[in-house]
C-alpha cells in the first residue's frame, strides 16, 4: 500500500482527491481516498467529510448529510475511546462518486481554498491538542448526530460541513483560531436548527 500523503491545508486535500480521480476511469471509492490520506488521520478525515457536505454538487443530495454524519460519528467515537486507526464498515468503504464529478468539484473549490489556506498558521495550539482535541471530537460527534435533522432545514447541512471543515483545518494546521471559528459556527447552526424545526 502506498504511503499516505501528509496534508496541511484544503489544497493538500484537494490534491489527494484529484489525484485519485485522475487515476480512475470511472468512480472513486471512499476506501481509495482513505488509503491516500491514512486511516489514523483524524484532522484530514474531518476535513474530507466536511468538504463533501459543503460542496453544493454533493452535499445537497438527499441522504448524503446523513451518511456523512454516520461516518463522522464513527471516527469521533473511536477517537474518544482511544482508537487511532479508524474502522469503517464495508458499505461505507465502497461508497463511490464518479471521477468526472470529483474533478468538477475540485475545480470549483480551488479558488476559495487558496484564500482560506493563506489564513492557516500554527497558533493557540492548546485548542487543538489534549483536552482541546477531545472537545473537538465531542462537538463534531454532536454535529454528526444532528445531521439527519439538517436534511429538512435549508442550508443547515452546509453549515455542518463548514464546521467539520474548520475543525479539520484547525487540526491539520495546528490553528486554534479555526477551532474558535468552528465553535462559533456550532452556535449559529444550533440557532438555525431551533428556528427551522419550530
Amino acid at each position: 500500500m502506498a504511503k499516505a500523503k501528509e496534508i496541511h491545508d484544503i489544497n493538500g486535500m484537494l490534491d489527494v482527491i484529484e489525484e485519485k480521480a485522475n487515476d480512475s476511469t470511472s468512480e472513486v471509492t471512499f476506501e481509495d481516498v482513505l488509503e491516500a490520506i491514512g486511516e489514523r488521520a483524524f484532522g484530514p478525515l474531518l476535513l474530507l467529510l466536511g468538504l463533501i457536505v459543503v460542496a453544493p454538487l454533493v452535499g445537497d443530495i438527499p441522504g448524503v448529510p446523513t451518511i456523512i454524519g454516520l461516518m463522522v460519528l464513527l471516527i469521533c467515537g473511536q477517537l474518544l475511546i482511544g482508537r487511532r486507526q479508524f474502522w469503517f464498515p464495508g458499505w461505507i468503504r465502497t461508497r463511490s462518486i464518479t471521477a468526472t464529478r470529483i474533478q468538477k468539484i475540485v475545480k470549483k473549490t480551488r479558488t476559495p481554498a487558496r484564500w482560506v489556506d493563506r489564513l492557516l498558521r500554527p497558533r493557540l495550539q492548546w485548542l487543538v491538542s489534549g483536552p482541546g482535541l477531545q472537545v473537538i471530537a465531542g462537538l463534531s460527534g454532536a454535529v454528526a448526530l444532528a445531521m439527519p435533522l439538517m436534511e429538512v432545514v435549508p442550508f443547515s447541512a452546509n453549515l455542518a460541513g463548514a464546521i467539520l471543515t474548520a475543525f479539520g483545518l484547525a487540526l491539520i494546521g495546528r490553528d486554534g483560531v479555526f477551532a474558535i471559528v468552528a465553535h462559533l459556527l456550532v452556535l449559529v447552526t444550533v440557532g438555525i436548527l431551533i428556528v427551522g424545526l419550530r
